[in-house]
């Protein structure tokens, strides 16, 4: 989890609302069993992505305001951002090829 960022009320703005490129957030918490199930996918996938995507776990039940933002209503849900705005939303365990093909998606 070495690049896998941990996104909190204090750090969203300067770590993802005001910086350029794409960044991926992970909206999870401890008690969910399928966001357990989504950590070593989204680990993987930070590690094979560095340098593109900047990816980020929040947790919902520490950071409600964040996800209250993004209208997350379950979990675990992945907000693909685009210099910070949300370009796409997708929700339940997604395997690391779906996720290289959303970021591929809005890439260009």
């Amino acid at each position: 989890m070495e690049n896998v960022m941990i996104i909190t009320e204090e750090n969203f703005e300067a770590e993802v609302q005001n910086s350029t490129g794409l960044a991926l957030l992970d909206f999870w918490a401890p008690w969910c069993g399928p966001c357990q199930m989504m950590l070593p996918l989204l680990s993987q996938f930070a590690d094979e992505m560095k340098g593109t995507v900047k990816v980020g776990k929040v947790n919902v039940d520490e950071n409600p305001s964040i996800a209250w933002t993004f209208r997350v209503m379950s979990i675990p849900t992945l907000i693909l951002l685009k210099d910070g705005k949300a370009v796409e939303m997708v929700v339940g365990v997604q395997q690391v090829e779906s996720l290289k093909n959303l970021v591929a998606k809005h890439s260009a």
